[in-house]
């Protein structure tokens, strides 16, 4: 996997591991919460990966922003930090929730 984009508050750390995974989800099976904002809890943080498609990240918070991710990419998501997507079609993507000490998710 190519290294996630980053745009946002701290990198992940060093040891994270993810707790659980989601999706893989097509466009029409995204759930509605990933569509309207939200954010992640402290300490944890999100790996969305664009299985096939693209669809468009957008950052919540006070530098706001968008973009658009393709197949193959991987946006790291950190804690607390407000965003939402936007389906731009055809899309496929999955999620890994990361935090340092986590067991591995099955």
């Amino acid at each position: 996997m190519a290294a996630p984009i980053a745009e946002r508050g701290p990198a992940l750390p060093s040891g994270a591991r993810a707790y659980r995974r989601i999706g893989p989800f097509g466009a029409g099976e995204i759930p509605a919460g990933l569509l309207r904002r939200h954010d992640l809890k402290v300490g944890a943080w999100g790996l969305l990966t664009v299985l096939a498609g693209s669809i468009r990240f957008h950052w919540d918070d006070e530098g706001g922003g968008s973009r658009l991710l393709k197949s193959g990419d991987t946006m790291l998501i950190p804690p607390c930090v407000p965003h939402h997507l936007e389906r731009h079609g055809a899309v496929t993507i999955e999620i890994a929730f990361c935090a340092p000490g986590a067991p591995e998710a099955a």
